[in-house]
């Protein structure tokens, strides 16, 4: 395996959760499989258990079992790995100094029994991988694993902490984050309450996309919390893929009714506008469905990557499908300025167009190009540091949606008077002068 292909394989599989995992590998000759990725600090543990162990395929009689075993690795520690095997200074990544052996199949008391217990306590603090090397290019190993890698707390306690350090405040983050959105829901009820005659379909939409948004959050804070206690999630996971399912889809629907003027323009989508809809929303369900498998399998399954390119794909193209129809509304309101004049006044208002497709664009950029280039730049101990950066995009991004679009006593696109009619017009001639 190579060392950009690793790396990848670890910058990408800090996004999945760290729990107790189970694995099942049947008559698989993979030099190296990845079992799970995990941040210790100076308290660090492993355990691991055995079952249903069995090897096939030319086994070496005798059996060179040192060869076989479980080993804990740095991205450093891999780089100076290849760097040996490329020297020739080592035939096997298991004969390396620089990794931390968990242990080897020559340890086991009765290789003839299938199932095995072991424990291995980390005193050196890092991010390390769980991996599995088998240096026997013909044997085949097929065995269950359930893996456990936890830090214990100080003091008396010594509680277990199944959450990677920099993860470990993230129940905290998101349970504070879901309240400031739950007040925010409750202060955009007050606002329909007060505006009742000038709310638009649209102001209801918002409300319930702030509120699923709170939910899962609280969910996701709940699911966080049961891992770091106890390794599982005990439910909480599924109520946290629910929520963030309808979320994804009413977020990507909504920023596509606003770019279309929907309730403030009209109150109805042309043939084109619905097509971006019946492509976002079977797009976020595959979006969904590859995060369920990314999150449950961790980066040892072997469609692990191919799941991870999938999401990424879809992500990419929802992103960019709910830009078009804000550039059709900016585009059809510039040719009807052509020919009315009070379209001039329309297009002048509606800067706030040009303003939030700017401010999408933005949103979009730094949720999924920023935040993955602060993820891979700070220390496995600041890993909260991303996930607090996103959802502070995220909030200013809803902040700025509902402020920009609230309810007014008249339409705010339409509001003018003479002075800005003239200026509009003036504006819009200008521009035309500018283009050709």
């Amino acid at each position: 395996m190579s060392l950009p292909l690793l790396l990848l394989i670890l910058s990408s599989a800090a996004l999945s959760a760290a729990e107790i995992r189970s694995t099942e590998t049947r008559s698989d000759s993979r030099p190296l499989i990845l079992l799970d990725e995990f941040g210790f600090t100076h308290r660090g543990q492993v355990e691991l258990n055995l079952t249903n162990l069995s090897l096939s395929g030319s086994v070496p009689d005798p059996p060179e079992l040192s060869k076989l075993g479980f080993f804990l690795c740095t991205i450093d520690a891999w780089a100076h790995v290849l760097q040996q095997i490329d020297d020739a200074q080592i035939n096997c990544v298991l004969r390396s100094h620089s990794i931390k052996h968990v242990f080897t199949f020559d340890q086991l008391p009765n290789p003839s029994v299938s199932a095995f217990n072991f424990s291995y306590a980390e005193s050196s603090a890092d991010q390390y991988t769980l991996i599995f090397a088998n240096c026997l290019p013909q044997l085949k190993v097929s065995m269950n694993v359930r893996s456990a890698m936890y830090n214990l707390e100080g003091g008396r306690s010594n509680r277990r902490d199944y959450l990677s350090a920099g993860k470990t405040i993230l129940p905290r983050v998101y349970f504070l984050l879901s309240i400031i959105y739950f007040i925010m829901a409750a202060f955009w009820i007050n606002v329909l309450y007060k505006k009742r005659p000038t709310a638009f379909g649209i102001h209801f939409f918002m409300l319930a996309v702030v509120l699923l948004k709170a939910l899962n959050l609280l969910c996701e804070a709940e699911d966080k919390s049961y891992i770091k206690r106890t390794g599982s999630a005990h439910g909480w996971d599924v109520l946290f893929y629910i929520f963030s399912f309808l979320k994804g889809i009413t977020l990507f629907t909504l920023i596509v009714l606003i770019g279309t003027g929907w309730s403030f323009l009209k109150p109805y989508l042309h043939d084109k506008e619905k097509k971006v809809l019946m492509i976002v929303i079977p797009l976020q369900v595959i979006a969904n469905i590859a995060q369920v498998v990314i999150d449950e399998t961790g980066p040892f399954g072997q469609d692990w990557i191919a799941w991870k390119q999938v999401f990424l794909l879809v992500d990419v193209v929802c992103c960019c499908a709910v830009l078009f129809p804000i550039v059709w509304s900016i585009k059809n309101l510039r040719e009807a300025a052509k020919t009315d004049g009070k379209a001039a006044v329309n297009l002048m208002k509606l800067t706030l167009f040009r303003q939030y497709y700017i401010v999408v664009i933005c949103y979009i950029y730094f949720t999924r190009v920023v935040v993955y280039g602060l993820e891979t730049i700070t220390s496995y101990k600041y890993f909260w540091t991303s996930v607090v950066a996103a959802e502070l995009a995220t909030l200013a991004f809803y902040a700025f949606t509902g402020y920009k679009f609230r309810p007014e006593v008249h339409n705010p696109y339409f509001v003018i008077d003479d002075e800005e009619e003239e200026a509009a017009a003036e504006q819009l001639k200008l521009e035309d002068e500018f283009e050709l």
